[in-house]
């Protein structure tokens, strides 16, 4: 008893074991036990031996007892097994055809040591293992629901129908038991009938119904309308789960008496009525939980949906955790080397002069017969010749031999000597010097790109951590208001509720011609959370009859159009001149130019590199400044030669409208207010030349209508250097009569190629941007019984 006990769900598989051995249908077939046991030996082995006592001792107590051939079927399986694992090749794929087998040889055996042969007895046999092959291929599937090792959530409909036959399976060994004139078979298959009925709803109840009636009257001929009566009961009994245990109960028990009462007599009524009732009794003795368990394994239940959204909750939970773990490694990688600057930094300026006094000492006076006399006797005097000898070094004003003063000659016989060691030890000095500082320089920009990736990865797991939130009940509000309107959806997906940056996903099978999705649902959406939404992306079904996904977003209250033009130098198709325009999916939307040294492939390898570089930095939440500066960094290791590249950033906040200016370099940019002309400069050295580059910041907030205009230097230079330039591209952007981005481009390049009298000088490019303010395409309505939506103030 104590091995049994120390065994998970040992009794459990020995209770099904008995009752599949005890199992009878079509009067004489047993075809469970050979199933069950050759699972059972793939599955538990440390039990399978008494398991085959349980099978044994069931078919012992069975109707018609046939303990010999159960056994036998059981030693011939076990036999076979033994001899696949013999040549490693037993594997659970193969347990129907070892069963098929096992069970077609016992049963040929006894039909040829039977009183006689005839070909009703071959065929039962190959109809008996036909069903023993089928019944294995069902246990497999069946056997780890029941026992609970099922890794999935999930379970399949095949699973479901698998787990079903075994229950039922296991009523037709009670088959026979009976008390106070109730059927034993009958009671459970009423009360399994219930459970999956208030677990999965009537579908799930009239599919028991059906499989319940269909294997008791495999059983017992005589229950064959139990069938049809099961699915009845099941039915009714799904319908009113809603109501609870009692009603779910009322509704088997209604469906039973109505048959009942039109095919049996007077004492089958009774008797039907009072196996309902104990059924029922067991439903309402049944913990809550244990229906729970059952419908989180359904699909389409409540408790089914749930389960997934604790499971995608506990993966976000735990992706955003580690995401944090990583953002906190590189914040202190960023720490620590922001910890070596600060040491090294600490260094005081006399401890680098004692230093250096000392390389000097001892390259000039280590040999010298006076040393003792200068540096003992006369210290203060020796330290302050030295210091008065470094500083003209340092001022670059060092005297010939001849020229220099008594106080160095009076005192020091080899002050030429000293002062040529001098020289070299301070170029030496000054070459060390500048490597410290670009190796703190590059320690500082790696510990600021170290920080910079901590921070995206923050962002990011805050990001995580608020999608994680729980929105059924505003996805209900949504569906309901929507099918009020008459149009029917099949998901409804809320990813973001956060003011300004709505992000909703709704799947429909709506017929094309009629967008519904932004002259209704977006509209709708717009009324109930307060805030324009409009049609972000939608993306067609991969294969026919699955549903649309329509993405629904927070509208920006700003909208830009943008126009580009431009040329390369004489003509050629290549330009040095790139330009981006890209929304950083955060409400921004940038333009930028770059314009790389020189002209040709190599130019534009160059400019299109940092915009490419800068444009995935930007995309991926990282500051603008430390964008900058990695992108600087890149194009200094690059290459070994002087390349570098202009960089002409704005980002626009579509939501204010604000901008901001980023200029490396490069011209200056204008901005047209109605006949105003505004001129935005800064005066910065391009990138890729220096490690330490200043990056200015210049912030403006634009109108309506207001249209900025950057261009590259084959623009801005046109008019030569005899000419103002920013007031002759001032007077020429103010003379422009339109207002259409594009048109504006092509008549600024036109002007510029036109004062060349047709000539192409450089590489031109001319970025116009245009900011309006967003109208809607549909209004919102007022709909009668909507109510505005209450959007989550914590993050869960």
């Amino acid at each position: 008893m104590g091995f049994f006990l120390g065994k998970k769900w040992a009794f459990l598989m020995l209770a099904i074991a008995f009752l599949l051995g005890r199992a009878v249908i079509l009067e004489s077939l047993m075809p469970f036990a050979a199933a069950y046991f050759a699972v059972t030996y793939f599955m538990r082995r440390d039990l399978f031996p008494w398991v085959a006592i349980a099978l044994v001792a069931g078919s012992w107590f069975a109707a018609d007892p046939a303990p010999l051939w159960i056994a036998l079927e059981l030693v011939v399986l076990f036999l076979l097994l033994k001899g696949l694992n013999a040549y490693e090749k037993a594997e659970l794929s193969t347990a129907p055809i070892l069963v098929f087998t096992a069970t077609l040889l016992v049963g040929m055996f006894s039909v040829f040591i039977g009183d006689k042969l005839s070909w009703y007895n071959f065929v039962m046999v190959v109809v008996e293992s036909s069903l023993a092959f089928v019944l294995t291929l069902v246990f497999i599937h069946a056997m780890p629901v029941l026992m609970m090792t099922k890794k999935s959530a999930v379970l399949k409909h095949e699973e479901i129908i698998c787990v079903m036959i075994l229950l039922a399976s296991l009523m037709t060994g009670m088959v026979g038991w009976e008390f106070y004139d109730m059927s034993a078979e009958h009671v459970m298959s009423r009360y399994m009938l219930l459970l999956f009925a208030m677990a999965g709803g009537a579908p799930l109840g009239a599919s028991v119904g059906v499989i319940a009636g269909l294997i008791l009257s495999l059983a017992d001929f005589s229950a064959i309308v139990q069938m049809s009566m099961l699915a009845f009961a099941g039915l009714l009994a799904g319908l009113l789960r809603d109501g609870g245990k009692m009603a779910a109960a009322f509704g088997m028990l209604l469906g039973t008496s109505i048959l009942t009462v039109y095919i049996g007599t007077g004492s089958d009524v009774m008797s039907s009525t009072w196996e309902s009732v104990a059924a029922a009794t067991l439903l309402l003795l049944t913990p809550r939980g244990i229906i729970r368990t059952i419908a989180r394994y359904v699909p389409g239940t409540h408790e089914h949906t749930k389960s997934q959204h604790d499971y995608a909750k506990r993966v976000r939970e735990v992706t955003a955790e580690r995401v944090t773990q990583f953002s906190e490694v590189f914040r202190q990688l960023s720490r620590s080397f922001g910890q070596m600057n600060r040491k090294s930094s600490e260094t005081t300026r006399e401890d680098e002069i004692g230093h250096f006094m000392n390389a000097v000492a001892e390259r000039s006076c280590s040999s010298c017969h006076r040393q003792s006399a200068c540096w003992d006797g006369k210290f203060f005097n020796t330290y302050k010749m030295m210091t008065e000898m470094m500083t003209t070094v340092e001022e670059k004003r060092i005297p010939l031999s001849k020229d220099h003063p008594r106080s160095w000659t009076s005192h020091c016989v080899k002050s030429s000597q000293v002062m040529a060691v001098m020289k070299h030890q301070y170029e030496l000095y000054h070459n060390d010097m500048q490597w410290r500082k670009q190796l703190y320089e590059s320690r500082q920009l790696v510990a600021d790109q170290l920080l910079g990736v901590s921070q995206v990865m923050e962002d990011l797991s805050k990001e995580i951590r608020r999608e994680g939130q729980t929105l059924h009940l505003q996805e209900e509000q949504i569906r309901e208001a929507v099918e009020g309107l008459g149009l029917s959806i099949q998901g409804v997906d809320i990813v973001n509720l956060e003011e300004g940056s709505v992000e909703i996903e709704v799947y429909h099978s709506f017929e094309k011609g009629f967008d519904e999705c932004r002259k209704i649902i977006a509209p709708l959406l717009s009324d109930i959370l307060g805030e324009h939404i409009a049609v972000k992306a939608e993306q067609a079904p991969e294969k026919p009859g699955e549903p649309t996904l329509v993405v629904f977003g927070s509208a920006k209250q700003f909208e830009v159009e943008t126009g580009v033009a431009g040329a390369a130098k004489g003509g050629d198709l290549l330009s040095g001149d790139s330009f981006s325009l890209v929304e950083l999916g955060s409400g921004k939307f940038a333009v930028a130019i770059s314009d790389g040294m020189g002209n040709g492939e190599r130019a534009r390898q160059e400019s299109s590199a940092a915009l490419s570089i800068l444009q995935q930095l930007l995309q991926s939440g990282m500051d603008e400044r430390l964008a900058v500066k990695s992108v600087n960094s890149v194009l200094l290791l690059r290459s070994s030669e002087e390349m570098y590249a202009t960089v002409d950033l704005a980002i626009v906040d579509l939501y204010t409208a604000h901008t901001t200016f980023l200029k490396i370099g490069s011209t200056p940019s204008f901005i047209r207010r109605g006949k105003e002309v505004i001129p935005i400069t800064a005066n910065n050295l391009p990138i890729g030349i220096i490690q330490d580059i200043d990056v200015d910041f210049v912030s403006m907030q634009l109108q309506p209508g207001d249209t900025l205009i950057m261009m590259s230097d084959g623009i801005y230079d046109a008019p030569g250097y005899a000419v103002n330039k920013e007031l002759w591209m001032k007077r020429i952007i103010g003379e422009l009569e339109t207002n259409d981005p594009q048109e504006m481009a092509d008549a600024l390049l036109e002007r510029v190629v036109r004062h060349h009298d047709g000539d192409i000088v450089d590489d031109m490019t001319v970025l116009v941007t245009r900011v309006d303010k967003h109208v809607p395409e549909w209004a919102a309505f007022r709909w009668p019984g909507v109510t505005r939506m209450e959007r989550p103030r914590t993050v869960s």
